[in-house]
């Protein structure tokens, strides 16, 4: 019969792990269990969290394969529905926007620096593009235009 999560000692569960020692002492897995919350019959939140990271066949260290992974491949695994799919695609959504600055819309080029913190929300994409950030004379972003798209490498697109 599996562990159940009640039948875990206290310090072992990742709610009360992340309050007593920090986030930062929770794994991967852990993590990402706290947001799906509940497991099933058969298994934990932190179990489901783990076959998650399989999905991207990568080290639970590497978080990006998610930002690419779609709510239909969530909901192929065995405890993750529809809410709960929605819920890790939200996370990976607000993790991405943690790059952007508020006015994001009063960019002045100075350096390449400043476009790179431009186009944070492009770190995690599974297709190359292309964009040309168009300049006044002072230097502030007037517009960005694409001009060019890949293939989606996850997809074969």
């Amino acid at each position: 019969m599996p562990l159940k999560m009640k039948d875990t000692p206290l310090s072992e569960r990742p709610y009360e792990k992340l309050n007593l020692y920090g986030a930062q002492q929770l794994s991967n897995a852990e993590l990402l269990a706290i947001i799906i919350k509940t497991g099933t019959k058969n298994e934990t939140a932190v179990d489901l969290a783990k076959r998650v990271f399989n999905l991207g066949q990568k080290q639970q260290e590497d978080l990006t394969f998610l930002t690419g992974i779609t709510i239909e491949q969530l909901q192929n695994i065995k405890g993750i529905g529809k809410v709960k799919a929605i819920q890790i695609k939200a996370v990976c959504e607000l993790a991405n926007r943690f790059g952007k600055p508020i006015h994001s819309d009063k960019w002045v080029i100075k350096t390449a620096q400043d476009v790179y913190q431009m186009m944070q929300d492009m770190r995690f994409l599974t297709k190359e593009i292309v964009k040309v950030v168009i300049l006044n004379t002072k230097n502030v972003v007037q517009k960005i235009v694409k001009i060019s798209q890949g293939r989606n490498k996850l997809c074969g697109n």
